[in-house]
């Protein structure tokens, strides 16, 4: 999964749900009435306020309250240097306390009518670390809110600040909307010497109106932003399914027939196509739409059906809405998300068997691709070079769209509610791939925001394209690696792209995911051969098979376990299935001449199974050798840390290994018994949790005791505090998401092992995580991270 793990799963619930009521909410108070409803709500609160900074730059109004006496919105004011909320704002920082009267900044307002609510916890509100206002949340009793509360509404506070600016840009241009027209009447009037009225107060937008500009909000599945208009990419309706003309059964099972060799050619020219264009790997999802095109099992169905009476148009809907209602079905996200797969062929075919195949889709000009459902086969016939970007009312971060808009470097924006009824192909549009928002018809605040954005984009990217060249040495001249994290061959383009200095960790099941069946070694070995000649004279460390928990093969079924992260996964598989395990590993020993790889092992637990690893490893490589094969001789041999009981026995771990790789997210998850997977226990999730930190120290002492490397890999190493933290505590190599890589880069080589190492022991002396994320917070600013 591609979403940060340290985030609570109640701040992502409350931000999912407060970004599905924007999209009903006509101005800004609405938007601020809808927030603090659904956060008072969701943190279990009696009181959500939010107060916002006015033009003077000191002076903190009441604009929205769940809780407070509404007669005191817009009345409640007090300057920044005033009050615990004015405190909040001053300071930059959280202000807490369990008995907010007897605070010496407490400050009463009668009309609020809080003196009966004893708790406070502040937080302010920031855009592009600007303070714009205070989110507050209060309770009646005495109450100390936890550190997986804080958490979850400074989670929450990071997106209120960007929506409530966008929110009051909108309000600002609606209001100049309005007027602009009141005084266009009020001209009229005055010509035909009527009497001219006061000027009208702000209304509230008719929704349907195309006029206003509008902001709605999906998922951001690729990076960047674009401006420009919009291209309407049509589908086929349920209206063409149910005037489609049925003729005899041999007339319709030919038609049938063709529509399928139609497709299969269709299939075998897109396959191709993206293979030149991107990759073998970015091309495997129409390999699999091949194979599914050629399956007996799909075309009996659909025959079936045509042999009791209905036309192949018609058969063929209802065979594949009942593959979608299954993929649709499954709790795994990316076998959920195939369903679109299954939808694109229906769609190929029908059109096909309707002759709608014979106008296809074509870009005159640059334009922004709109539609309710974007599928691979639209982005592999469409000209890359005229889309601008991607917007669309379906779809998300594992659909194959969002793998291949971030290869072909597009900003994307998927499952944005009302897109098809809100645009039309006169709209101009402004997608923001970072953030998730679009917006259609933008006016000329938004504009020139997006335009200041586009420029602050462009200079810190060229900031940092400054770094590329240049190696992670701190200020002391200590070299720190960074590596990046890939799991597809298109990733290689992204991690060369961002400086990375090698491959830390290959996800090898990626690959696996997008094909049909188990892959054999010669086929292995070919994508290996391509990740290891794009990294010539750099270490690629190969993770095997790490499937199970979270990741799973729609042609390998697990079974079913009540928690499948304490079961049959990763190494446990590959030992059981030696078949698998050993066909990956002579494809890795077969690719080995090209480059300098490493072999890593995930979730080992004990000795016995590094051993039992390495008679396998060495049984592969004899047979290959017996056959003729010339095989790379050094090749290291490393294992991730990831469960508590591999931290307990590290010692004796190194011992039988090249080298060691943190991987923070699991082990952050087995060392606090918390499925990040679970939102009832996803608070639980912390990797600023003392236990964590320590683990890590433990594993890179023992490391370096035994001269052995220990890297981490893993989400908590992309922020660059948490960088700097782990350097300190004596790592020195990271594996990152490569866009990571710049900014990381740029904090280390700003500070030295000292400053690290004092960061790093002021942060292990704590014992709370509350506690260590003040430090860090205070490190951030002194560190200027």
């Amino acid at each position: 999964m591609f979403m940060k793990e340290s985030h609570h799963s109640i701040g992502l619930r409350t931000l999912e749900d407060i970004s599905a009521i924007i999209l009903h909410s006509h101005d800004l108070h609405e938007t601020l009435d809808n927030i603090v409803t659904i956060v008072a709500k969701r943190m279990g609160t009696d009181v959500c306020s939010i107060y916002l900074l006015e033009q003077d730059g000191e002076t903190l109004v009441l604009k929205a309250s769940k809780g407070l006496s509404k007669a005191s919105i817009n009345r409640v004011s007090m300057t920044v240097h005033e009050g615990l909320t004015g405190l909040t704002f001053e300071s930059r920082g959280m202000v807490m306390t369990d008995n907010a009267p007897a605070h010496p900044r407490y400050k009463y307002f009668k009309e609020s009518k809080e003196e009966k609510f004893l708790s406070f916890l502040g937080l302010p509100l920031f855009e592009r670390k600007t303070p714009i206002g205070v989110i507050v949340i209060q309770t009646r009793e005495a109450r100390d809110f936890s550190e997986d509360e804080i958490s979850a509404l400074r989670t929450i506070t990071f997106q209120i600040g960007s929506i409530v600016h966008n929110a009051r840009l909108l309000d600002s241009i609606q209001r100049t909307e309005q007027e602009r027209a009141w005084f266009e009447r009020e001209l009229a009037k005055i010509m035909n010497g009527d009497t001219i009225s006061e000027p009208p107060a702000v209304k509230k937008t008719d929704k349907k109106s195309s006029s206003p500009p509008r902001m709605l909000a999906g998922s951001a599945v690729s990076a960047g932003f674009c401006r420009g208009k919009v291209y309407i990419l049509d589908r086929f309706s349920d209206k063409v399914i149910k005037v489609a003309k049925v003729g005899t059964k041999a007339d319709e099972h030919h038609k049938l027939s063709l529509a399928l060799e139609k497709v299969k050619i269709q299939t075998l020219y897109m396959e191709k196509r993206v293979s030149e264009t991107l990759s073998e790997d970015d091309a495997a999802i129409f390999h699999t739409h091949l194979m599914i095109l050629e399956d007996r099992g799909f075309s009996s169905k659909v025959c079936d059906l045509i042999d009791q009476g209905m036309g192949a148009t018609r058969a063929v809907h209802e065979v594949v809405h009942h593959y979608v209602q299954a993929f649709s079905a499954m709790e795994d996200p990316y076998l959920r998300e195939r369903s679109a797969d299954m939808e694109d062929i229906g769609r190929r075919l029908i059109d096909c068997l309707e002759g709608n195949d014979k106008t296809a889709a074509t870009l005159k000009e640059k334009r922004v691709l709109a539609t309710d459902e974007i599928f691979p086969s639209d982005l592999a016939m469409l000209d890359h070079d005229k889309i601008l970007g991607i917007v669309a009312e379906k779809g998300n971060m594992y659909s194959h769209v969002a793998i291949m808009a971030k290869s072909l470097g597009i900003p994307a924006v998927l499952g944005i509610p009302g897109l098809m009824d809100a645009s039309n192909v006169k709209d101009e549009i402004i997608v923001d791939g970072t953030s998730g928002h679009i917006y259609i018809n933008p006016d000329g605040a938004i504009k020139r925001e997006y335009e200041r954005l586009e420029r602050d984009h462009a200079g810190r990217q060229k900031e940092l394209e400054g770094l590329r060249g240049l190696p992670a040495v701190t200020r002391d001249n200590v070299t720190i690696v960074l590596n990046a994290n890939i799991g597809l061959v298109s990733d290689v383009r992204v991690a060369n792209m961002h400086g990375a200095e090698g491959v830390g960790l290959y996800r090898t099941e990626f690959p696996y995911m997008t094909r049909s069946t188990f892959p054999d070694r010669h086929q292995q070995a070919a994508v290996y051969r391509k990740i290891l000649e794009a990294f010539s004279g750099q270490s690629v460390n190969i993770r095997t098979l790490d499937i199970g928990g979270d990741k799973a093969l729609p042609y390998f079924s697990c079974p079913h376990e009540e928690n499948p992260f304490l079961g049959w996964r990763s190494i446990r598989v590959s030992l059981e299935r030696q078949d698998i395990f050993r066909e990956q590993l002579a494809g890795i020993l077969l690719s080995s001449p090209a480059g300098t790889p490493s072999i890593m092992f995930p979730l080992i637990s004990s000795v016995d199974e590094i051993r039992q690893v390495k008679e396998i490893l060495a049984s592969v490589r004899e047979e290959l050798e017996l056959e003729g094969h010339e095989l790379r001789e050094d090749i290291p041999l490393g294992i991730m840390i990831e469960i508590p009981a591999a931290v307990q026995i590290i010692e004796h771990l190194l011992k039988e290994v090249d080298y060691v790789s943190i991987g923070t997210n699991d082990l952050i998850q087995y060392t606090l018994a918390a499925d990040r997977n679970n939102p009832r226990v996803k608070q639980y999730y912390d990797p600023y949790h003392p236990a964590v930190l320590q683990s890590i120290k433990r594993v890179a002492d023992a490391a370096t005791k035994a001269g052995k490397k220990a890297s981490v890999c893993g989400e908590m190493a992309t922020e660059p505090i948490n960088a700097l933290l782990m350097v300190g505590m004596g790592i020195r190599e990271f594996s990152l998401s490569a866009p990571s890589i710049p900014v990381v880069k740029q904090a280390i080589r700003s500070h030295s092992i000292p400053e690290c190492r004092t960061l790093a022991r002021q942060v292990l002396a704590c014992a709370s995580s509350v506690d260590i994320r003040r430090k860090l917070d205070e490190a951030r600013k002194k560190l200027l991270v």
